[in-house]
């Protein structure tokens, strides 16, 4: 079949990938004028690591993943308050366990398809049409084209989901906070292999030393969705110049990054994640947020799972998209779940909640303790062995 795919993320390319190597031809619409990196740092296990296993990339994500030995929280000083190892959750989440910059990971799945799938880069989707052999789709600048499939992959603010389901806001479920994460060369200090969090009522600020002499921030903090007509840099500023620590020098460091990401934190909630040829995958059809630590694997999961289930229909779009979102929506709807309790811990509201954040993280370096968090790390899914 000809599958268009909007969006050429992780999501997006994972299914091309494994559409491709099903038989089928893939297209990729990305509305940036090229493949996008950046993004945040993420710790990646579970099943989403076990599909990139699958694809032969395991390699590439070791080489390209950070052995982090701990977390660390620190007072506006510097002083440690609280650290806790990072082999504690490797031990919960078993062997394979890495973290890595989201783009990276992104970069090296698209490597897979990018001379192999074509992709129609700068290029939207405008209007959806469907037929009952074909969606057919016009575009911003190319001509209309005929498909028989259309996936969206596009994310969080997904133009698929917007065409096809209706606005943003049906689906939406802000959870109060922002998130901005940047990359700045020649940052001091550095602590190798430690991310370093501080974090004042409703704000937190981390940092994590990268090869290459650069330095990956990450800013969550709770504020009203609108941001009062303020651009991201000046929000920032309104809500980290005064909060101490390093917060005014890494955002005058920051200041001088073109590559900015800043977006709302929200999960997405829809009550069927297809209609007729149109099906959504990734943060577009359940955003967790990145509270759950595991959007990446859920999106790279989804994409595997939606190749597979079009296998076993024998093309059947409209049983392979009912068996694809049997098979997750629970456990997705759990990983939801999970995201909303870890609120307190990326934007912590009050002064109580900070002093029992930093108990918490002291006593996650127990292992029995530990455990008592072992079932948002772990997977309770039962992935299949597709034939493809």
């Amino acid at each position: 079949m000809d599958i268009a795919i909007s969006g050429a993320g992780v999501a997006g390319t994972a299914l091309a990938y494994w559409l491709r190597r099903a038989g089928h031809r893939p297209t990729l619409i990305e509305r940036a004028p090229s493949f996008r990196t950046g993004g945040y740092m993420i710790d990646f296990w579970g099943v989403g690591y076990q599909v990139t296993k699958r694809m032969g990339l395991e390699g590439r994500v070791r080489d390209g993943g950070y052995d982090i030995r701990s977390v660390r929280s620190v007072a506006s000083d510097g002083a440690t308050r609280a650290e806790v190892g990072v082999d504690v959750f490797r031990r919960i989440a078993g062997p394979d366990f890495t973290s890595l910059p989201r783009g990276d990971l992104a970069a090296a799945i698209y490597q897979t398809v990018e001379n192999d799938v074509e992709t129609l880069f700068g290029e939207s989707i405008v209007r959806i049409d469907e037929h009952p052999d074909c969606v057919r789709l016009e575009f911003e600048q190319a001509s209309p084209r005929d498909f028989d499939l259309l996936v969206g992959a596009d994310g969080l603010h997904s133009n698929v989901r917007r065409i096809r389901f209706g606005p943003e806001d049906e689906f939406e479920h802000y959870l109060g906070c922002k998130v901005a994460a940047c990359v700045v060369d020649g940052y001091r200090p550095r602590d190798d292999l430690t991310y370093v969090t501080y974090a004042t009522t409703g704000r937190q600020v981390g940092r994590f030393a990268l090869r290459g002499d650069r330095t990956m921030f990450l800013f969550v903090f709770r504020a009203d969705r609108d941001g009062g007509g303020r651009t991201p840099r000046d929000e920032l500023h309104a809500q980290f110049d005064d909060a101490g620590w390093e917060c005014r020098q890494i955002l005058a460091a920051a200041d001088d990054v073109e590559d900015l990401y800043f977006d709302v934190v929200s999960q997405i909630k829809m009550a069927s994640w297809s209609d007729g040829r149109v099906v959504l995958v990734g943060d577009a059809a359940a955003c967790i947020s990145l509270l759950g630590g595991e959007g990446t694997g859920l999106a790279i999961t989804e994409a595997y799972a939606l190749a597979g289930e079009l296998t076993r229909a024998k093309g059947d779009h409209r049983r392979a998209f009912s068996a694809y979102e049997t098979l997750l929506r629970g456990f997705v709807d759990d990983k939801q779940k999970g995201a909303q309790k870890m609120l307190g811990f990326f934007a912590t509201e009050t002064r109580f909640g900070l002093w029992f954040r930093n108990v918490a993280l002291r006593t996650m370096n127990h292992l029995p303790l530990a455990g008592l968090f072992a079932r948002t790390v772990r997977d309770d899914i039962d992935l299949p062995e597709y034939e493809i």
